[in-house]
């Protein structure tokens, strides 16, 4: 059998049953998506409103990361500058020179001994 023959043999077959398909009303009770149609669209729903609030809790807890990192970071140079100035007064007091404690150092307030105020 050849294929316009097959052809022609299943339009044969399906030609009256799409014609007995029109001549039945229409009925909208019959394309609705029914409850199997909610239920899975409901589904999809939770998983995407699940899916939003791990993203959403991943993402804040990145940017806790990072605020931390920044201020491990700021924290570390200040203590490194600190640790530099002691380090400078201490071989400065070794030299003969002026210590941090000595009030009569220039740039510090004679009565106090704290830094001048701008």
């Amino acid at each position: 059998m050849s294929a316009a023959t097959a052809l022609l043999a299943i339009h044969g077959t399906v030609a009256p049953l799409v014609a007995a398909a029109d001549d039945k009303e229409f009925d909208p009770n019959d394309v609705t998506p029914g409850v199997w149609g909610f239920v899975i669209t409901f589904a999809i729903m939770v998983a995407v409103v699940l899916l939003v609030l791990d993203m959403t809790r991943r993402i804040r807890r990145t940017n806790y990361r990072a605020e931390v990192q920044q201020e491990l970071a700021r924290e570390m140079a200040e203590s490194a500058a600190a640790d530099a100035q002691t380090d400078a007064a201490a071989s400065g007091a070794a030299n003969g020179g002026p210590s941090n404690g000595d009030a009569d150092a220039p740039g510090r307030d004679a009565a106090s001994g704290d830094e001048p105020t701008r």
